[in-house]
């Protein structure tokens, strides 16, 4: 698994000329195959980008919607970045390289470029911005020269159409579980939707109009949040001219996935210098889950919080959108880091200075992004410098430097940004797991304590961590005597996992998340060089793939079959199955990973008894070891599959066609600058079965689909609630203007002129909007306000 890259040259013709050479002829196919050859390297790449349109289109998506967002993603992402990159870099490396850090250095300056449009009001002339790149970069000479970089070096075909199958694997994932099962738009009154997907799509909305956020269901309210991400779907809308429900419903997510594939796969390379270490962990991050040993595995078992991979690139476009940031920042980072080193690692020429400032423009990003990155980089960067001190006995002034760069645009966001809002995170040891070895009639013993204590932290690493285990065999093997960039990733794997166990709340899971692109890097650089020294033959390397793939489709259908079954047999080994303890929901994977860890001995032993009669057997099977556990996470993948095909995920609910349509009437016949009165308030989960009684104050469409911020619609989101909830959702406080409120609910329900008047004039209502699932307005309220829409199911009345 070497690297195969290889430096770009000519290729000489028949006889030992060059093409061009003054005063030789060239033959007549020479071009052709010139011609071939550029069409064979980009191959790969068109074929993965064809599959994702195929299936977008049989996902209901416009080829038009299609053909803008490429246009947006080229003009006014690809392009400019990867122009700023290349001046930034010192020397080129690989042109997907380029074009990988281009398109996330892109998204740091359509940030910039949307906080100088929208103070000025010129979103409409949004689609130009990337001209400020542009027209410097073609009139001034120095600069002109990175249009046409040369010097690049080919990646092997292998390693391009591996990269490219990860991208199309993950396409092919989404478009199960996701694109062919919810409409981009609700079709009718039982269509069914993922519940924070409108509010979501209501801060993108908001993001268009307002310079910084608010919250769109209670207008004028600071949005204390990571709300990049919806800056960047707003200025997909500004730029290419596309539908917001389409960009969030079916654009975004594949194309940012398809960013983190590849920035994965380069960065990986680039810090390891092996090139076959970038697919590895490319499909370590995106296809490789969690070991539960359960199906259906719906979102009641997600036992240690969000899960790595499966449909939380929907539920968290956040994560989502912040995952190429922070990859990419763990790139420039460690290359900063980097150390000379023999082999394939002296071949990749370094960024230079400009890694100090492409730091600052991903940690600036990745600030409020995702919320979770920069503490868990900080975290590692620490590790790193802490460890070169002891070692060197000197100050690290590199990693002091990339501390400070980190530490202020941490600093921003927490001050600026998050206003210093906690979420209600609070510093409690083991509280998101301890309720697995709780016993709260103190009827086990100390010892018997200790082992649910010690089962719980192993069933917390099988969950989550199994994908890093790559890194054990580089570690091993270099007794810890690491590289500052590996001490970095080994720090941020350790952190992200860390501060999960120390903080409590259900978003420290994010911080686990986090931690897993630094562990993954370290293990596939880990299983490269374990597989290198490994050296397999041909035929050898082909059954250790088919081996894999046998495992992964075994343990599926199996899981798939038997997993009932099997959860009943693991409670009944420790207990009776009828009697629930709190570590009852681990025991099934515990009991799976124990039987599997009996196996892999009893073919350890077996292998080691045939390696004395068979040398081709010796010192290989650790890598067959090795590939075999990384696999053991793969059915997580195609379980959410085959569940996607019989049920919905937990977690949807009503979105009725008709308040859809009355929003996006609303969009088309107000100004921006209007706002809107209702009466939803609850999460209308099974469109209302008990009446208009609310215990959960989370309805957003009226401000997702109106693009328009609301008076009062659902306050369970607003960070000033969510911190007296421990980060969770507050779905039954009330709300904090008691007055306010009042007013609103008088102005349905028993409207006077002068509660209609505060509204307009005060608060600068023009149209109130009835939700009758939620209670129907007051027969008054006709004479006294202009009803300009009624579906039956929602009418609007206008203020004059």
């Amino acid at each position: 698994m070497g690297s195969t890259d290889r430096t770009a040259t000519s290729p000489e013709a028949p006889g030992g000329s060059r093409p061009g050479d003054p005063g030789r002829s060239t033959p007549a196919g020479a071009h052709e195959d010139s011609v071939l050859l550029r069409l064979r390297r980009f191959a790969p790449a068109a074929a993965a980008y064809l599959f994702l349109v195929a299936l977008l289109l049989s996902a209901d998506t416009s080829a038009g919607d299609i053909a803008r967002y490429t246009f947006y993603a080229a003009w006014g992402v690809l392009l400019p970045g990867t122009l700023v990159f290349r001046a930034l870099r010192r020397r080129p490396y690989t042109l997907i390289e380029d074009l990988a850090f281009g398109a996330a250095t892109g998204l740091v300056l359509e940030l910039g470029a949307w906080a100088l449009l929208m103070p000025l009001g010129l979103q409409q002339a949004a689609i130009a911005w990337p001209l400020l790149v542009v027209v410097p970069f073609a009139a001034v000479p120095a600069l002109r020269r990175h249009w046409r970089p040369s010097g690049y070096r080919r990646q092997s075909e292998g390693w391009s159409w591996a990269v490219a199958g990860a991208v199309a694997l993950t396409s092919a994932y989404y478009y199960q579980v996701f694109l062919s099962k919810f409409p981009i738009l609700p079709t009718d009154e039982t269509t069914r939707q993922y519940g924070d997907l409108p509010y979501l799509l209501s801060l993108a909305g908001n993001a268009k109009h307002n310079f910084p956020l608010t919250l769109p269901q209670a207008a004028g309210e600071p949005l204390h949040y990571h709300w990049f991400t919806f800056v960047h779907m707003a200025m997909g809308d500004m730029v290419g001219h596309i539908d917001l429900p389409v960009i969030e419903m079916r654009l975004m997510v594949p194309a940012l996935s398809a960013l983190g594939i590849l920035i994965t796969a380069v960065v990986a390379q680039r810090l390891s210098g092996r090139a076959w270490a970038g697919p590895v962990a490319a499909v370590l991050v995106f296809a490789v889950g969690e070991f539960t040993a359960a199906y259906p595995n719906n979102v009641s078992s997600w036992t240690f919080g969000a899960p790595a991979v499966r449909l939380m690139s929907f539920v968290s476009l956040s994560l989502t959108y912040s995952q190429p940031l922070l990859i990419a920042l763990i790139g420039v980072v460690g290359d900063a880091l980097r150390r000379s080193r023999e082999g394939a690692a002296q071949a990749v020429p370094a960024i230079g200075r400009g890694a100090f400032v492409l730091t600052g423009l991903f940690a600036l990003a990745s600030s409020a992004a995702k919320a979770s990155s920069l503490p868990v980089t900080l975290a590692g960067l620490a590790f790193a410098g802490l460890m070169v001190l002891i070692g060197t006995r000197r100050i690290p002034w590199t990693i002091v430097g990339l501390g400070a760069v980190l530490g202020a645009a941490q600093l921003f966001a927490t001050a600026v940004i998050f206003d210093f809002e906690s979420y209600g995170l609070e510093v409690i040891p083991f509280g998101n797991i301890q309720q697995y070895w709780a016993d709260p009639q103190h009827s086990r013993s100390a010892a018997v304590q200790a082992v649910v204590v010690a089962a719980t932290l192993v069933a917390f690493l099988l969950n989550h961590q199994l994908k890093v285990v790559g890194m054990v065999p580089l570690l091993w093997r270099s007794r810890l005597n690491l590289d500052p960039v590996q001490w970095f990733l080994l720090g941020g794997a350790v952190a992200g996992p860390a501060a999960y166990l120390a903080v409590n709340g259900f978003n420290s899971s994010y911080f686990t998340i986090a931690g897993l692109p630094f562990g993954v890097l370290l293990s596939a650089w880990g299983y490269s060089e374990a597989f290198d020294r490994a050296a397999l033959p041909g035929r050898a390397r082909a059954a250790l793939a088919a081996g894999a793939l046998t495992l992964i489709a075994v343990l599926t259908f199996v899981l798939y079959r038997y997993s009932a079954q099997w959860a009943e047999h693991a409670i009944g080994l420790f207990g009776d199955t009828k009697v629930w303890t709190s570590y009852t929901p681990l025991l099934p994977a515990l009991v799976a990973a124990a039987a599997l860890a009996g196996i892999a001995l009893l073919c350890g032993l077996a292998w080691w008894a045939l390696s004395r009669g068979v040398p081709a057997l010796r010192g290989r099977g650790g890598i067959v070891l090795l590939t075999a556990t990384l696999a053991v996470g793969v059915p997580g993948l195609a379980l959410d599959a085959l569940q996607a095909r019989k049920v919905l995920w937990e977690g949807t609910w009503v979105l009725p066609a008709t308040q859809v349509d009355a929003a996006r009437w609303i969009r088309s016949h107000s100004d921006p600058a209007d706002v809107l009165a209702t009466n939803s308030h609850c999460w209308q989960f099974d469109d209302y079965v008990n009446g208009p009684y609310c215990d959960n104050y989370r309805s957003h469409w009226l401000g997702a689909y109106s693009e328009r911020s609301v008076l009062i619609e659902g306050w369970a989101y607003a960070p000033r609630l969510m911190a007296t909830a421990g980060g969770a959702a507050a779905t039954t406080a009330t709300f904090w203007d008691e007055a306010l409120l009042k007013l609103n609910e008088e102005a349905f329900y028993q409207p006077t002129p002068d509660i209609l008047s505060r509204l307009h004039n005060d608060h600068h209502v023009r149209y109130l909007v009835v939700q009758r699932k939620a209670g129907a307005e007051s027969p008054l309220l006709r004479n006294l306000a202009k009803q300009v829409f009624d579906n039956g199911r929602v009418a609007v009345y206008e203020l004059a």
